[in-house]
């Protein structure tokens, strides 16, 4: 009748329709992980933070999501920056390769501070900061040194013993560190950076810890009018 009907009943053609059924169910499936996996996350950040406004956007489809939310008026914190992005589980061709090139799916949260830290620090896990880990703009001006924490290691930079003393605080009173690989404090742009390997139900563990005891590393607030401390 067609003048190709005779590949119907070639193998071929059933590996082919069986092949093309196999990325179809992987797409939706990937697709509708990594999206459990986005609110899974975002909501855990919002339950922490408890924002008075928010705004969630797309990345190009379902590559990630970006957040912005507002603290109350009476936090340290003036605004916080979330941005999730996935390994491509909706591609099953493309997944092999990006779990080699990226490895894991990525939050990276900036916290705005209202304060500028005491000094400038960083806590960055050792193999996090060789495979393609974030570049220290001033890092010849900070002191290094290793440290474990839980079963990782980690290095810490600093740029005075008041902070060293702080992180070192930090870790000794959290023994994993969870999903978080990366916790920077840049006192020249009065932000904080925070990277997390997200996880489902797993972000809040660790980022909390990191939201609260922030506040304990900023300078003390001053009275604009006497430009003297305030007591809180």
């Amino acid at each position: 009748m067609f003048e190709h009907d005779y590949l119907a009943g070639q193998p071929l053609f059933y590996l082919f329709i069986a092949f093309s059924a196999l990325l179809s169910f992987g797409y939706f499936w990937g697709k509708r992980y990594n999206e459990k996996l986005y609110r899974t996350s975002f909501q855990d950040l919002v339950d922490i933070v408890k924002p008075v406004d928010q705004t969630f956007t797309n990345i190009g489809g379902i590559i990630g999501f970006h957040a912005r939310l507002t603290p109350p008026k009476r936090s340290p914190f003036e605004r916080i920056d979330a941005t999730i992005t996935f390994l491509p589980r909706h591609s099953w061709l493309w997944m092999p390769i990006s779990k080699i090139v990226r490895k894991y799916d990525r939050l990276f949260v900036t916290i705005h501070l209202r304060r500028n830290p005491i000094g400038e620090g960083h806590l960055i896990e050792t193999g996090y900061a060789r495979f393609r880990g974030p570049k220290i703009s001033n890092e010849s001006m900070l002191q290094r040194e290793e440290i474990a924490w839980g079963t990782k290691k980690f290095l810490l930079y600093y740029g005075g013993e008041a902070m060293r003393g702080h992180l070192h605080r930090y870790v000794e009173g959290h023994g994993d560190p969870g999903q978080v690989r990366h916790i920077a404090l840049v006192p020249e742009q009065r932000k904080c950076f925070i990277f997390l390997i997200p996880r489902k139900n797993r972000v809040a563990r660790s980022f909390d810890p990191v939201y609260r005891w922030l506040p304990s590393v900023l300078k003390p607030e001053e009275d604009s009018s006497t430009g003297k401390r305030k007591d809180r």
